[in-house]
């Protein structure tokens, strides 16, 4: 069994604390970039350290160490997890394809001049979804935890795949050539059996300098490093990263990218961060609980253990779109007016799928309770019964 099947209060409870400090460095980024200190925040971020200015090692750099785990994560639910069998695969790729492709429709549709940014609504932010299941707490069934967790590493499968194809620039064959060199070694390591891991790190550094040459995004390497390495050293590199990541790179990643100036409500009418905004919160909830209720119906898949309600709160989640979203908007457009939008279109989606979804968690929940236990209609107290042996 995969960490997430063994043992899913403590992976939760993992990405729950990540998401909640996700949510604190955002908010940070929020507030100072509507502060007095906005052109400080700003001129930070453009300091040039090297061949890349501070923001693009967070997001170049830093992120590749996130889309290492996250290969790490794909590579265990794929082997041994959650996505091992057809059966247990059935459910949340049809999901997690249905909640990549309706959003995408729905952004094309509000924003057709914008096309370059159809993939924006299109991922999950698992921090940040559940940090607020945690804090949902019984309310939120586990068996919906371990569903949306599914979900969102098979569309973190996908948004991969957008990336490396639909937002590669101009190639440079001799270095995308060195980068097949050096994935081969690592590959060589494997058949060898090498069973520690700094042989497997050196070259994953030196993977990310070929693939950050060749034009593919560089984060690219952390996904096919991944995959590259054994199983067992990959469980030691996830103990390893997921804290460095959970509470050091993805909340820096929030920091870097969530600071917008924040403008009146009728900007988030404009098509770019309408469609964005709309994209993630209809989107996401119509693909996801659409799918998902089509497939039972369908007889495609059993109906996971909770209420039809609790479903759709956990779709409404899905729309939290927050890091992948931003992080794919950073490559659709140029940085300017336009990510601005995008960030305003994503702070609103996701916003608002998570205050619907919480409210909706909530009271199916509650329903459920006070439907198994209805109060008593005799206002006499209970006496205890003595039963004689």
């Amino acid at each position: 069994m995969s960490r997430v099947a063994a043992a899913p209060p403590a992976f939760i409870a993992s990405e729950a604390a990540g998401g909640v400090v996700l949510m604190a460095a955002s908010a940070l980024a929020l507030i100072v970039a509507n502060s007095p200190i906005a052109g400080g925040y700003a001129a930070l971020l453009h300091v040039e350290l090297g061949p890349l200015s501070l923001h693009g090692w967070v997001n170049d750099a830093l992120m590749a160490v996130f889309f290492l785990l996250v290969g790490l994560e794909i590579k265990a639910e794929v082997v041994e997890g959650q996505l091992s069998s057809w059966s247990q695969r059935t459910l949340p790729v049809i999901a997690a394809a249905s909640g990549m492709a309706v959003p995408a429709l729905v952004y094309l549709a509000i924003a057709p001049g914008f096309a370059r940014g159809w993939a924006i609504p299109a991922a999950t932010d698992i921090a940040f979804a559940m940090g607020l299941m945690a804090l949902l707490g019984r309310h939120a069934p586990a068996s919906l935890k371990l569903l949306l967790t599914t979900i969102a590493v098979v569309d973190d499968m996908g948004a991969v795949a957008i990336i490396a194809l639909a937002y590669t620039a101009k190639l440079d064959l001799l270095a995308l050539a060195g980068a097949g060199v050096v994935l081969a070694a690592m590959l060589a390591c494997n058949w060898l059996r090498v069973a520690r891991p700094w042989p497997y790190l050196v070259l994953a550094v030196l993977l990310w300098l070929c693939v950050f040459a060749s034009g593919v995004h560089a984060t690219i390497a952390g996904v096919a490093a991944a995959l590259a390495i054994p199983r067992a050293v990959g469980l030691k590199l996830e103990h390893a990263l997921n804290p460095w990541v959970a509470f050091g790179v993805v909340p820096l990643f929030g920091f870097a990218n969530a600071g917008v100036a924040l403008p009146g409500w009728q900007a988030l009418l404009a098509p770019l961060p309408l469609g964005v905004a709309l994209g993630l919160f209809a989107g996401k909830q119509l693909g996801v609980f659409g799918s998902i209720w089509l497939a039972v119906k369908a007889g495609i898949a059993p109906k996971p253990h909770a209420r039809w309600g609790q479903i759709y709160g956990m779709a409404l989640l899905a729309g939290i779109g927050f890091t992948m979203s931003l992080f794919i908007g950073g490559l659709a457009f140029p940085p300017g007016p336009l990510t601005d939008q995008v960030k305003i279109g994503v702070l609103a989606g996701s916003l608002l799928s998570a205050l619907m979804g919480y409210l909706v968690l909530r009271s199916t929940s509650t329903a459920t309770t006070s439907t198994a236990n209805p109060p008593s209609e005799s206002k006499a107290p209970t006496q205890p019964v003595d039963v004689q042996p």
